[in-house]
């Protein structure tokens, strides 16, 4: 036969809850601060992300003006950069293109239309190589006023998530222009 249990013998006492309450919300709060520091985290990297895709964009846009140059002078130094691009998926004339700086964007202006190519831009240095040496500067000398340069580099300083500065460096090879026809 058992025995009766005394009182105070079975379940949990009141001191018992206490703690085991009070270590199960310690491991939730501390839970909570690891999702939390993660959601953060993910947050800086998409934003770290979205600037670079930006950038990458960006330069993409650049070197595939740059790619379709067409027959005209290039001109440049600085933070400007003019050129004249084919057309050829609209089937109509070459289109004047120029590269500059306004207000903090590289702008990528035809005529009277400016479309902004990315933003937070701190400086740009368009450099040009003639087959033996880069210069700041296109054309170096005025007899090369009807020529391309070999080579076009851009040089973007621009401002990351965060106020990080930050340098990309892209060079455009351009086709010989002996062997380019004329429009």
């Amino acid at each position: 036969m058992k025995s009766r249990p005394e009182a105070g013998e079975t379940g949990f006492t009141l001191i018992e809850l206490m703690i085991s309450m009070g270590l199960f919300a310690l491991i939730a709060v501390a839970g909570l601060a690891l999702v939390d520091g993660i959601i953060k985290v993910q947050g800086r990297t998409e934003k770290r992300m979205d600037r670079l895709a930006d950038l990458q964009r960006a330069m993409f846009v650049v070197s595939s003006d740059i790619d379709q140059i067409s027959f005209g002078a290039v001109s440049g130094g600085g933070e400007k950069l003019n050129f004249t691009r084919a057309a050829p998926g609209f089937g109509g004339p070459a289109v004047p293109l120029q590269y500059s700086v306004a207000n903090g964007n590289l702008v990528r202006g035809s005529g009277p239309m400016v479309q902004t190519v990315v933003g937070g831009v701190a400086n740009v240095r368009w450099r040009f190589f003639d087959g033996s040496a880069w210069a700041n500067r296109w054309p170096m000398r005025e007899e090369d006023k009807d020529k391309w340069p070999r080579a076009i580099e851009i040089d973007l300083q621009a401002v990351g998530p965060g106020g990080t500065p930050g340098a990309l460096r892209r060079v455009v090879t351009l086709p010989d222009q002996a062997e380019y026809p004329k429009q």
